[in-house]
């Protein structure tokens, strides 16, 4: 796979669908520019990558900062001379309803979810105009559509991403930048694993994953790689016509409670 040869991509969050679009991507060529908070995830993401003999930055970002992820994206560019290619993946997942979420954390959600794919347009957007235009790609989820009880801010920031990624799409496509988002069913992600645990620590992750994929028409939850998958298409030449739309990727899930 050498679709990505000669591109640079920046990649946020470190775990997940961002850590297997990290790996996708740099399989593909790409030299990658990765973003997380999580800082024994990005030494494994490095450590892999490296391994891997990609060309990849790995830094400490809290990406719901603007000077953290300004620089972040300078270093990045700085080290590898350009910037094509965006995935937003970083989320945090609160549980909760209106009256039960505070205030604080609202605003997290609202800042890390929605907040960093506006930061990551802000500062690197000008840097894909450099190169011609590029590829975005937003990580949203099928709660943005048909969302679940208890998820008030979960869902609502995934709802505002397939906004936010219809108005990116209609400013820069004359600049060359086509914007899309994903929107995942259930996914084998430490998110994922969270809510298995919710509510008792000691649960059996994999006997919850087999009943969460249950309710997927598909019979089972996804793997990171799947998605990443999808979002490289998406981020490749191959999705040229490609612009303001949400791709599913749910096992069928919003197909079998008749979401159009």
């Amino acid at each position: 796979m050498n679709d990505f040869d000669g591109k640079v991509a920046l990649v946020t969050g470190t775990t997940g669908i961002g850590e297997a679009t990290a790996r996708r991507l740099a399989e593909g060529g790409a030299a990658i520019i990765a973003l997380g908070i999580d800082q024994a995830a990005n030494a494994m993401l490095q450590g892999e990558l490296n391994r891997a003999g990609a060309a990849a930055l790995v830094l400490a970002t809290d990406v719901a900062v603007p000077d953290q992820v300004e620089k972040a994206i300078a270093a990045g560019v700085a080290k590898f001379g350009g910037l094509d290619v965006i995935v937003n993946s970083a989320a945090v997942h609160p549980y909760g309803t209106a009256t039960t979420t505070d205030f604080e954390t609202w605003n997290r959600a609202m800042s890390v979810n929605v907040g960093s794919i506006y930061l990551t347009a802000r500062f690197g957007i000008p840097e894909m105009i450099k190169r011609g235009g590029g590829a975005i790609v937003n990580v949203a989820s099928v709660q943005g559509t048909a969302c679940q009880e208890n998820v008030a801010a979960y869902a609502t920031t995934k709802g505002a991403i397939h906004t936010l990624t219809r108005s990116l799409a209609l400013d820069y496509a004359r600049k060359g930048i086509r914007v899309n988002s994903v929107s995942p069913g259930s996914v084998r992600t430490p998110i994922l694993e969270r809510a298995a645990r919710a509510g008792d620590p000691n649960a059996d992750v994999e006997a919850a994953f087999k009943r969460f994929g249950e309710a997927h028409p598909i019979g089972r939850i996804g793997e990171p790689e799947e998605v990443a998958e999808l979002i490289a298409f998406l981020c490749s030449s191959k999705a040229s016509f490609c612009t303001g739309s949400d791709y599913r990727i749910d096992g069928g899930l919003l197909a079998g409670i008749g979401v159009r």
